[in-house]
């Protein structure tokens, strides 16, 4: 990696990035990467896709419950500020992507973007990685996942329209709270809700199947907003829904606690009660198929909530799946003469 002392500047653009809030006033530090691989890999089944494209790393959106945090002490980075302020880029992504199609051993799975960190933070619209990503799997016909909570998807409608119409393409908005002003307390840097439930009508309106990721739930601080989140943005066109508890794996507790007690000092003792209650006394659960749920009666109401109100609107009644096509693939490596006819 080599340290950019003057990074492209953000805010000079044909589009809008601050969305719903100003430029922070932390210092932020990028650091450009010549990646060796671009895809990951994984066999968690609390996930249910294989590999992931994750073009930055850390994330600027500083979410104070974000699970990806530890994974930047790998870099020698902190996984609280270091997380929001120190963000890697990977410059070659849509070469290594373009390489990985090539090779006889890739036979066209699903591809999801952002499975670690936001692949439309801010810097996204410097370096366009994630645009040109799409247009490396639209050239090949790859199916495509993604999972975001940024308006600027918006800016990459006609390409993932593109994929939707003759590949295979779908979108989640990631949506943990229905009200805008506790959001941004718990989530300062990412667009409001209102404006994510406005990207999901506008990428509905332009044929992309759009589904709603109510994640994470936090017993105690936004699960009594699970029913509006589901409502608003199946009125807003999201078809499919799922939703993920609370993780607190190592670090990543020490700042989603002093966020919490900085701006919700009445609540920390309610949260961690309830997280408790959910985790059989523990405040996590790090074993595969169990991370993304709680146990107890509490936890059987939130899921009870969930499940009849997507019943009752009709969410996941779809033939399709967007994360599980395993058998079925549109993939197809372009040859010089379909590229002269098309």
């Amino acid at each position: 990696m080599r340290l950019v002392s003057n990074p492209p500047n953000p805010w000079h653009s044909n589009y809008i990035e601050w969305i719903d809030c100003p430029p922070p006033a932390a210092q932020l530090e990028i650091y450009e990467e010549q990646a060796k691989t671009v895809l990951s890999e994984n066999d968690s089944p609390d996930v249910g896709f294989r590999f992931s494209l994750n073009p930055y790393r850390g994330c600027f959106h500083a979410c104070a419950y974000c699970y990806a945090r530890p994974t930047h002490q790998y870099w020698d980075f902190g996984a609280g500020t270091d997380f929001e302020r120190k963000i890697i880029v990977k410059t070659n992504a849509p070469e290594k992507l373009r390489e990985t199609f090539m090779k006889k051993s890739w036979q066209g799975d699903l591809v999801v973007f952002s499975g670690n960190t936001d692949c439309y933070q801010p810097l996204e619209v410097s370096y366009t990685l994630t645009r040109r990503c799409l247009e490396v799997c639209y050239e090949f016909r790859n199916p495509v996942g993604l999972i975001t909570k940024s308006a600027l998807v918006r800016r990459d409608i006609d390409v993932l329209s593109k994929l939707a119409r003759d590949a295979r393409a779908g979108v989640h908005m990631s949506i943990a709270f229905a009200d805008d002003a506790m959001a941004r307390k718990i989530e300062p840097n990412a667009p409001a809700p209102s404006t994510r439930f406005a990207a999901i009508r506008a990428l509905t309106e332009a044929g992309i199947p759009v589904g709603v990721a109510v994640a994470p739930i936090i017993p105690g601080l936004n699960d009594s907003q699970l029913a509006q989140i589901l409502e608003r943005a199946h009125e807003n066109g999201a078809r499919e829904a799922f939703r993920v508890m609370l993780r607190l794996p190592s670090q990543v507790k020490d700042v989603f606690f002093e966020r919490l007690q900085q701006e919700y000092p009445d609540r920390v003792q309610k949260v961690t009660h309830a997280i408790r209650e959910m985790r059989n006394g523990a405040l996590y659960n790090s074993q595969f198929g169990e991370r993304a749920h709680g146990v107890g009666e509490r936890w059987n109401a939130i899921q009870w909530l969930f499940d009849t109100t997507c019943k009752r609107l009709g969410y996941n009644v779809s033939s399709e799946n967007h994360w599980k096509w395993t058998t079925e693939t549109t993939f197809r490596r372009p040859s010089a003469q379909l590229n002269l006819f098309e």
